[in-house]
């Protein structure tokens, strides 16, 4: 199955269940990320995620593994695998919340990053919803504040790979099955975290290995949905909706650490959400 489907309401559903499963997946990463190291918490989840990809991939007929672009391929499962490192060293030391805050500058860099990616052009108006976007983010960082979290800025870094491998996704989807994606992208970061994990492996308990592995499938059925809910609508549509994420982990936060955003966050993520929604509007705008 390839191309574009203009199925926009099964494409919001996905989107909206992948975000869910998200946060259950970053959920159980960050409680393992104080006991076992980041590289391996990420290795764990590839090593099920490609093993997901490779069932998946052989139920397929014909040519399953062919793809007609592979270093676009390539390319994106090098992006995947540098947002999930540094999305959990952010999450490690950061509330899930303020982190997933600082990780809404994505849909808006999606749009900005499609100038040299894509071909695109962008009017003074999106330009100053991307300054708003930036202004948003200083909020929740407040840097020179003695609130002021370093780590943070992994998050920004996790969105900036987040936000390439989007586009790069967008740009395959008419020509590439779903499934072959997600095996390319599960292989590719497996490959690379496989030569770097001797450096950081260590045993793990049974808890630990039950929640690396419960992570681990839940990532990949994220990763999953999102390729297949941007077959079915375009991502200036989608947008929006990735911010349901922030309700997501707040009551995560809450539950499974019992801490709240304070208030600058929810007042940059104001800023930030205000600033994707109108890029997301004069996208969807420019399209018609």
């Amino acid at each position: 199955m390839s191309g574009h489907i203009d199925r926009p309401l099964r494409g919001i559903g996905l989107h909206l269940v992948a975000g869910i499963v998200f946060c259950f997946a970053d959920t159980f990463a960050k409680k393992l990320s104080a006991e076992v190291s980041i590289v391996q918490i990420t290795w764990t989840r590839y090593v099920v995620f490609t093993a997901m990809a490779l069932l998946l991939t052989t139920q397929m007929r014909g040519t399953s593994f062919r793809v007609r672009a592979p270093r676009m391929q390539i390319a994106r499962g090098l992006c995947q695998v540098s947002s999930s490192l540094l999305f959990l060293l952010g999450i490690r030391d950061v509330g899930l919340a303020e982190a997933t805050t600082i990780g809404f500058i994505g849909p808006i860099l999606v749009t900005f990053l499609s100038i040299p990616l894509l071909g695109e052009k962008v009017d003074a108006r999106r330009w100053c919803a991307l300054a708003a976007g930036m202004l948003g983010v200083l909020v929740v960082l407040r840097p020179g504040s003695g609130t002021f979290h370093p780590e943070g800025l992994y998050r920004v870094a996790s969105a900036m790979f987040w936000s390439m491998g989007v586009i790069l996704t967008r740009r395959m989807t008419a020509t590439e099955r779903a499934e072959t994606t997600m095996f390319w992208t599960a292989a590719t970061g497996l490959a690379v975290l496989t030569a770097i994990i001797p450096f950081h492996f260590e045993r793990p308990t049974g808890l630990q290995l039950s929640l690396s592995m419960a992570q681990g499938v839940l990532s990949a059925l994220g990763q999953w949905m999102v390729i297949l809910s941007l077959r079915f609508t375009p991502v200036s549509t989608l947008a929006p909706y990735s911010y349901m994420s922030l309700l997501w982990m707040s009551i995560a936060g809450f539950l499974a650490f019992g801490v709240l955003p304070d208030q600058w966050t929810l007042v940059g993520a104001g800023i930030i959400v205000a600033s994707g929604l109108y890029s997301a509007n004069r996208e969807r705008r420019r399209r018609r």
